[in-house]
């Protein structure tokens, strides 16, 4: 049996706007976060987080955090890869309270990892989407740092 490895595909930091709070739904509480831009560096190339994404958020326990993001990255080159991003995020409640009021918090104390999934109708970028990604992530106050690793 083959044992799979990671290749580093993109780091991203992604800009981020204030949350838009739902509440507390049946599910948890609901929050939206409207994604206002960034930037994406790869392997070889360059390129912007477009502003128009937003990361759904659902905080389900003190603890536990279930995110479901999607933007839209485009290269130096004009090619266009809309990403979907599920993750989790997982941390002490006080962190998880800190976090949620938008204050920076030590990101070795909280366990942020994702499954990004691509759509592209690029043909230098099309093997993306016939991979599977991993990732992990960091919460700043006003953006988002992602790393993500192609699994061979």
């Amino acid at each position: 049996m083959i044992l799979p490895s990671f290749e580093h595909f993109a780091s991203l930091k992604v800009t981020v706007d204030d949350p838009l709070e739902v509440g507390v739904t049946q599910a948890g509480v609901r929050r939206v976060i409207p994604i206002t831009g960034g930037e994406v560096v790869g392997n070889g190339w360059r390129g912007q987080v477009l502003s128009g994404g937003a990361d759904y958020q659902l905080i389900v326990s003190p603890r536990m955090a279930e995110l479901d993001a999607r933007y839209v990255l485009e290269t130096e080159s004009g090619d266009r890869i809309y990403v979907v991003n599920r993750a989790i995020r997982v941390a002490e409640p006080e962190m998880t309270r800190k976090l949620m009021r938008g204050e920076p918090v030590d990101p070795d104390l909280i366990y942020f990892r994702c499954t990004p999934r691509f759509e592209t109708e690029s043909e230098s970028f099309k093997w993306i989407t016939e991979s599977l990604f991993i990732g992990t992530g960091v919460r700043n106050p006003d953006s988002v740092e992602l790393h993500f690793y192609r699994i061979s």
